[in-house]
């Protein structure tokens, strides 16, 4: 199975094709060849993963270009990281495919939509499988392709167009900085190949200097496509995007791009504290930094928006504190339960046409199997005992705490009782009390939105069973299997971190319950006794309003600078010798008269003044 595996991303890209040329006329058929051709995709990698859990590793190239002695090549990988990668990126793929046939059955663009998306999944599916950093640049590229028509996908609003061109420009700004470490990292080892870099390394034939800037190079590139403080404003304007899409992109594909790659590039950052603790630090403050934004947003998009990229600092917290296994582990458990509460919003959203929090409420007993599948993937995401995120939280925490991060260590318990306290905020603003809304007809989605939900919501419970101290930590052993020389690691550490844990999780669910449930604490006592924090937390800490004085001016002042340079000095200089070169020419022309006399006239006064310069420079001489 896993020599074949190639197979895997071209599933995807024939129904992009085949819709591409022929999807106007299919009409809604479009959805069924995009969900089966994704079924394709996942039914092999679940077979490949099984493969993978008894064979060893598979790597077939071939020379794609030789420059000289340098050989270009292309081909696939099958190692432990990758073959999980692949379930998860197919399996959330398929459940979004199948949903959208009920919540985009309207859109007049329907095939596109179904495009794009197979598209977009088979450029994260050929990033995932890539056994060079030459080719995951390829597809890391193609992925924001995917991304930008994807997001701009209501071309026809402001707002989508914007978003769309936000996202796009804001990852390249990150993109330059993995293009330039993916640079250096071929100066120092000739290659652009996974395992030469890590045996360069593991060598010491990189210097430790060289080895911090290219490894914190490369995670620049990840903080764009990841979503990491400063480089994270796009994600939260993406919902402008279709809802499933946000459930893709933002669950298990785009921005788990860049903690996939930090984490197959793990031996490079291990090989230096600086670059690891550089990873720790940026994902610590986006965790806590976003998860605080989100304790105001009215938008139950935008809430879950913010909570993605929280997720995504924790994961990045767990890799630069040495814990691969949290890091991978977290971004699996991630992608189920915040697909999950994607769709969900997306089922909220379908049934009362807003998605202003403040204009919802009492839903529980209208959305009979939505909100109870949105109060698991809850559940899950605070952290709450014998739920997935529990485990990998868990796991997270103690990496921080076992490499001696211990401020990032209490950061992280912070964003924890922040995350259970939205997350529970929303609940109970979206789902109890009385509707506060003008909705009258209020139906559950049809079931070809509730089953991929249904999946998703035992998946939220059960998945994080594959590693636990309780149960058999298999997911770990299996991950670090074979990699004792390269840097991983299988944290382990005291169990009252644990019961902490869990006390923050279930106190901010407290606290959410006695503002927004029983109604104890008024609602607006945040805004009321610190109103320039809520203030500052309603408007994101002004960092677009940042960058729009700072990085956004300068940017269009220059432009402007150096278009007056453009139109004054150096289309002045191309006019000036044009009108020199067009008198030279009317008096050229003036001379040239046909009369004889003048001629010889002319040849008279060239000779004379000939014989004079003759004469002239005789005698000076």
């Amino acid at each position: 199975m896993m020599e074949n595996a190639w197979l895997i991303p071209l599933f995807p890209l024939a129904s992009f094709l085949i819709l591409l040329i022929f999807g106007k006329r299919m009409k809604e058929a479009s959805a069924y060849v995009g969900i089966v051709f994704t079924f394709f995709s996942l039914l092999y990698s679940v077979l490949v993963l099984i493969n993978r859990l008894s064979a060893p590793n598979v790597k077939t190239e071939f020379t794609w270009l030789s420059i000289g002695e340098i050989q270009l090549t292309a081909g696939f990988e099958v190692n432990q990281l990758n073959a999980l990668m692949l379930v998860i990126v197919s399996l959330v793929s398929f459940l979004v495919h199948m949903y959208s046939k009920g919540y985009m059955h309207e859109d007049e663009r329907f095939h596109i939509y179904y495009a794009y998306l197979g598209f977009f999944t088979f450029a994260m599916l050929g990033l995932v499988l890539s056994p060079n950093l030459l080719q995951t640049y390829m597809f890391w590229e193609l992925v924001g392709l995917g991304s930008f028509l994807l997001i701009g996908f209501y071309f026809f609003k402001g707002e989508a167009k914007a978003a769309a061109k936000k996202a796009f420009i804001m990852t390249r700004i990150g993109d330059v900085g993995l293009l330039i470490g993916i640079i250096l990292l071929f100066w120092q080892v000739g290659s652009f190949e996974y395992d030469e870099i890590f045996s360069s390394v593991e060598a010491g034939a990189i210097s430790n200097g060289m080895i911090t800037l290219i490894a914190i190079l490369i995670f620049i590139g990840a903080m764009g496509k990841s979503g990491q403080f400063p480089l994270h404003t796009w994600l939260p304007d993406a919902m402008e995007g279709p809802t499933p899409v946000s459930a893709l992109i933002h669950a298990a594909t785009m921005v788990a791009a860049g903690v996939y790659l930090v984490a197959a590039l793990f031996p490079l950052f291990a090989a230096s504290e600086t670059a690891l603790y550089t990873v720790a630090v940026i994902g610590g403050i986006t965790a806590i930094f976003a998860a605080s934004i989100g304790l105001v947003q009215k938008d139950i998009k935008r809430v879950l928006a913010y909570s993605t990229v929280s997720q995504l600092g924790y994961m990045m917290l767990a890799l630069g504190s040495a814990g691969y296994v949290a890091g991978v582990f977290h971004l699996m458990t991630h992608a189920f339960f915040k697909a999950l509460l994607f769709l969900a919003a997306g089922s909220v959203i379908h049934a009362v046409h807003t998605q202003n929090i403040e204009e919802m409420g009492g839903l529980w007993k209208k959305l009979r199997v939505t909100a109870p599948l949105f109060l698991i993937g809850t559940l899950a995401i605070s952290g709450v005992p014998l739920f997935s995120g529990f485990f990998s939280k868990d796991e997270i925490l103690l990496a921080a705490w076992s490499k001696g991060n211990y401020g990032l260590f209490w950061l992280a318990v912070l964003a924890a009782f922040f995350t259970a306290f939205y997350m529970f905020r929303l609940f109970f603003m979206v789902f109890t009390g009385e509707n506060r809304g003008n909705q009258k007809q209020i139906h559950e989605s049809p079931s070809v939105m509730t089953i991929p939900m249904i999946v998703l919501g035992v998946l939220a419970v059960v998945s994080g069973y594959v590693n636990t101290p309780w149960f058999g930590t298999f997911l770990g052993d299996w991950l670090t299997e074979g990699t004792e020389t390269l840097g991983y690691a299988h944290t382990e550490g005291p169990l009252w971190i644990m019961a902490i844990a869990t006390i923050v999780s279930l106190g901010g669910i407290l606290l959410a319950y006695m503002i927004y449930g029983n109604k104890t604490i008024p609602r607006d006592w945040l805004s009321s006794r610190f109103p320039a924090g809520y203030g500052i937390l309603s408007n994101k800490y002004f960092v677009d309003e940042f960058y729009q004085l700072t990085v956004v001016f300068a940017t269009k002042t220059f432009s402007l600078f150096l278009k007056y340079i453009e139109i004054f000095i150096i289309e002045g200089i191309i006019n000036g010798v044009k009108a020199l070169v067009n008198r030279a020419s009317r008096i050229g022309a003036a001379a040239h008269n046909g009369q004889v006399q003048t001629y010889g006239s002319v040849a008279f006064v060239g000779l004379a003044l000939l014989l004079l310069i003759y004469v002239l420079r005789g005698y000076l001489g």
